[in-house]
């Protein structure tokens, strides 16, 4: 039996920039210190976040006093502006890739042309960025709604961070029939498109394979469709303590991979639970880095 690990698992540069941002905020800080939505999606993050004393709120108008830190995800300018008029301290914990797109689309809605915004309209990001479009922002999220908008005469498009760069490029090809010039920005971070590269590849030499992290995480949603395109035997799950013998039976490699907001400590217990899984059996283990 072997356990095979997708190349570069674990936490992305701006999970970890905001994880570290945030405790060093706590260490300093006196007073209430709070998240404003969950820092990164991941439940084990979370968790110990809370057991720090930060503690998460959904609204600008819940907050009263203290230290806010703007999650990973980033926010619109009116979160910003809200939070400044309730005079709290402000900690930005967006992710310098994000920070990138919302410059990226302030600049483009000086351009006047139609903004489209690949992505979830329900994401955090998604609703950050598109604050910075000045109303020209339009938010879709597949080629069947790309084929669908009416015909422009100038277009700019650009992407989630952490969206499927296969699904991206079907909605550049739907809007080119419906637009006589568009600017495309490949806006899906490197991590992201590696991740995707590496799990993909390992969907294909497993007979089941696991995604780990939080099912709010999009990154994470986003890696567990790619594998199941390739290894229907996918299972996308939180914790280790999802691994049951059942679903084990009869595999022989085994594969995991993880979000970006996934803590190495969730992929090391998954593959310590497998490993237990298997210990009545009397095959050799083996555990290697799968290298994309």
């Amino acid at each position: 039996m072997e356990i095979i690990v997708a190349d570069k698992p674990g936490l992305c540069y701006g999970v970890k920039r905001a994880l570290r941002l945030a405790r060093s905020t706590r260490l300093r800080r006196k007073g209430q210190v709070l998240t404003l939505g969950e820092l990164i999606h991941n439940p084990m993050a979370i968790a110990s976040l809370k057991k720090m004393g930060i503690q998460t709120v959904a609204f600008p108008s819940s907050i009263r006093e203290g230290t806010v830190i703007i999650r990973s995800h980033g926010a619109a300018p009116a979160v910003y502006k809200a939070l400044k008029k309730k005079g709290v301290e402000i900690v930005d914990a967006t992710c310098p890739i994000v920070r990138k797109i919302q410059r990226l689309v302030e600049g483009l809605a000086k351009k006047g042309a139609e903004i489209i915004i690949v992505g979830d309209p329900e994401h955090p990001e998604i609703q950050g960025i598109v604050g910075y479009s000045n109303g020209r922002g339009r938010i879709i999220k597949d080629e069947g709604q790309a084929r669908r908008l009416p015909a422009r005469k100038k277009r700019f498009v650009l992407a989630q961070s952490t969206q499927d760069l296969s699904l991206f490029g079907r909605v550049v090809a739907a809007l080119l029939e419906r637009t006589e010039e568009l600017g495309v920005y490949n806006t899906i971070c490197h991590s992201t498109q590696t991740r995707q590269k590496s799990t993909s590849e390992l969907a294909a030499r497993v007979d089941i394979l696991f995604i780990i992290g939080g099912k709010s995480s999009s990154n994470t949603r986003k890696l567990y469709e790619i594998s199941k395109r390739v290894q229907p035997n996918t299972h996308f799950i939180e914790s280790a303590s999802q691994i049951s013998p059942r679903l084990l039976r009869g595999a022989r490699r085994i594969g995991i991979s993880g979000g970006a907001s996934t803590p190495p400590e969730a992929i090391e217990e998954a593959v310590a639970k497998i490993r237990s899984g298997f210990e009545h059996q009397s095959q050799r283990e083996s555990i290697i880095q799968w290298q994309s």
